[in-house]
């Protein structure tokens, strides 16, 4: 549950040449964006974010897109439950049948009386329908299980399919009473209904959240197959003497559970700035597999990792870093997002800082991403979303500014943040196309202008044209999928024809260097 007096988020529209721009334009207040793709109209998409509301406090507003982001509707405000109440926390998700759920708090702090409710669109996005309360502020005593809900649907079209799961946990106040528990609550009638709770946790010695862990936020996925997984953090020394990342899972939509560590912590988060949230992302090209993503002190400062599984969940690998900055150079990452593509490429984004002055939570930052496509090991270097370096603000240490959120679609990225570039914290949208360019890696101080490939996919050959860039200690590398450096050659002309005959068929990179910087694009050999 979130301040009030915090400002506003800016969504901004990506591609490779253009700006970021701003979808929200607030001057009090918008935070924590959400974003979801149609999965029957990869053109559709949906924004949600807490925003203010002239004399009505925090309300959830949304704009939607037929156009990929091209153009957007105008904002709608979903209507409180009670006039008095004040919203927070959307999260949103399609089903299989074009329809799209909105979750969200509704609530009052003094005294403390709302719930998480979940309204429905059948128009996608444009108007929505009378709120249905998923759990109410005292349906487990002083607990106050309202906190940070987050919504997934089954969508496997199995037994289970159309199934709407929603996580929650306590609030940071009032003060709930330990021992501190996880929930679910599930909807089997398209959120006219939702059952009574359940904890996530079990009984049974050795999965409970614990006493310590105040608020154990769960994140919930439903693969491919309908198995549900939540994970949620866990530290109870009679447990383990180390905090814990548990992945419960469900073959029977939530009714049961099994229990496995997904992951081990022995470094904490000493900024109490930072922006810690985890996420758990299943596959859907394969519903063995599993990722979950976390920033972690491992080397002397805050990275972003991740750990998967590909037995669902029962063995986990080593963790992976994915910012791909100085190992221990004292720069914090942290607003950790990410989303798997319907073939199994994948997109990491998250706000850096590796271009700032000191170690701290209060400098400049970026929001950076990272892709792994389905048939490499390895993820790509990383490149910046935002089309500039933003000032730090103490807003951002606010409530309210906990997530970033991003959705990949066909190659294409759509991601969702707030900055404060123009002195308000607003809402930005990119549009990223990771497949033909968008990929570029380009240091925000310098001036490589777009390099182009054609004919791309290529049969043998293909031409390269560095256009206008300067080719001063210019070169370029070719990558095969495993990142490996397989080709390196001096440019001396502002195009140049590449021969891949040698070279298997698949994906790979070619990285264009000259003395401002360095730009990769991708390339299929057919």
């Amino acid at each position: 549950m979130k301040n009030l007096f915090i400002l506003i988020l800016l969504f901004t529209n990506y591609t490779i040449s253009a700006q970021n721009t701003n979808l929200s334009n607030g001057f009090v207040f918008d935070g924590e964006p959400y974003i979801t793709v149609n999965p029957n109209n990869s053109q559709h998409l949906v924004v949600a974010w807490m925003g203010w509301k002239l004399s009505n406090q925090l309300v959830i507003k949304t704009r939607t897109s037929f156009d990929a982001g091209q153009t957007w509707s105008t904002t709608t405000n979903v209507p409180h439950v009670l006039s008095t109440y004040t919203s927070a926390d959307p999260s949103l998700a399609f089903d299989n049948n074009g329809n799209l759920f909105l979750c969200f708090i509704d609530h009052v702090e003094n005294p403390i009386t709302g719930g998480v409710y979940v309204v429905k669109s059948t128009d996608g996005g444009l108007n929505w329908g009378t709120p249905t309360e998923v759990i109410n502020v005292n349906a487990d005593g002083n607990q106050f299980p309202i906190d940070r809900p987050w919504i997934a649907i089954d969508n496997s079209g199995g037994s289970n399919d159309g199934n709407i799961y929603v996580t929650s946990m306590s609030p940071d106040r009032p003060n709930p009473v330990p021992p501190y528990h996880p929930y679910l609550t599930r909807s089997t009638d398209g959120a006219a209904s939702f059952d009574a709770y359940r904890y996530t946790d079990t009984s049974v010695a050795n999965y409970l959240a614990g006493n310590i862990i105040r608020q154990p936020m769960s994140s919930p996925t439903v693969s491919a197959d309908g198995t549900l997984h939540i994970i949620y953090p866990s530290y109870m020394p009679s447990q383990s003497l180390f905090a814990q990342y548990i992945l419960a899972t469900s073959n029977d939509a939530g009714n049961t559970f099994t229990y496995n560590y997904a992951l081990s912590s022995t470094t904490g988060i000493s900024d109490t700035l930072a922006k810690a949230g985890y996420l758990l992302k299943s596959n859907p090209a394969d519903a063995n597999h599993l990722a979950l993503f976390y920033p972690q002190v491992t080397n002397g400062d805050l990275d972003i990792f991740m750990v998967e599984s590909t037995n669902k969940g029962i063995n986990w690998s080593a963790p992976i870093r994915i910012n791909d900055d100085a190992v221990a150079n004292n720069r914090m990452q942290d607003l950790v997002w990410a989303d798997f593509d319907t073939d199994g490429d994948l997109i990491v984004t998250w706000r850096d800082r590796r271009n700032a002055n000191d170690s701290t939570y209060t400098v400049n930052t970026e929001i950076y991403g990272a892709v792994r496509w389905k048939d490499s090991t390895n993820f790509s270097a990383n490149f910046p979303i935002t089309d500039s370096s933003i000032s730090y603000n103490a807003v951002l240490s606010q409530n309210g500014n906990d997530f970033m959120s991003v959705n990949m679609v066909n190659d294409t990225a759509y991601a969702v943040w707030g900055d404060t570039r123009n002195g308000y914290l607003n809402i930005w949208f990119q549009q990223i196309d990771l497949a033909t360019g968008a990929t570029s890696v380009k240091d925000l101080a310098n001036d490589i202008t777009s390099i182009q490939i054609y004919p791309n996919p290529i049969q043998n050959q293909t031409t390269i044209d560095f256009g206008d860039n300067h080719l001063t200690n210019a070169y370029y590398e070719i990558l095969n999928a495993l990142g490996e450096v397989i080709l390196h050659e001096n440019v001396t002309q502002n195009s140049q024809v590449i021969d891949l005959s040698p070279y298997a068929k698949g994906s790979y990179f070619i990285r264009f260097t000259n003395d401002s910087g360095s730009q990769t694009l991708k390339m299929v050999k057919q």
